[in-house]
């Protein structure tokens, strides 16, 4: 297994759809659209205007297995200057380890603090809490209704 990583680089967009076709697929429930993942990696690919991020890819024989998006949130002390916005293995290479060599890898590389959402119910919060993180805030939401873009 290799994991190629890209940090505030651009990224090119076929490649960029790769990863979308593939997160869409394997985070199943936990997921979101293609439209939605695709922004968060144009996000990471974008390094003006306090944009970019990370991009994590772990791949077999040229086969992506696994995949982990970090957006740069342009805050830090108060707002961890990270957000890891997506990360998922394919389903025929779980339990192989391949999502938490990918979570340290990403802590690594991160500068400064690292947020991120999880419902009670994914079984990946055992990892996230293995690896350190704590469950510090309830997040509560309103929907903005002028934007009919905005997800919640």
């Amino acid at each position: 297994m290799q994991i190629i990583k890209f940090s505030n680089t651009h990224i090119p967009l076929s490649y960029r759809h790769e990863v979308a076709n593939f997160l869409f697929e394997h985070l199943q429930e936990f997921g979101d659209p293609k439209d939605d993942i695709m922004l968060a990696l144009n996000y990471v690919s974008e390094n003006e205007n306090g944009k970019g991020g990370y991009l994590l890819v772990a791949t077999d024989k040229e086969m992506i297995v696994g995949a982990v998006v970090v957006n740069k949130t342009g805050m830090q002390k108060y707002i961890p200057e990270n957000i890891l916005v997506y990360i998922a293995t394919h389903e025929k290479y779980r339990g192989r380890g391949i999502g938490k060599k990918l979570m340290q890898e990403t802590i690594k590389i991160c500068d400064g603090a690292i947020a991120l959402h999880c419902e009670p119910d994914n079984p990946a919060k055992y990892l996230y809490e293995k690896l350190g993180f704590t469950s510090k805030y309830l997040e509560m939401r309103l929907p903005n209704e002028k934007n009919v873009n905005s997800n919640t």
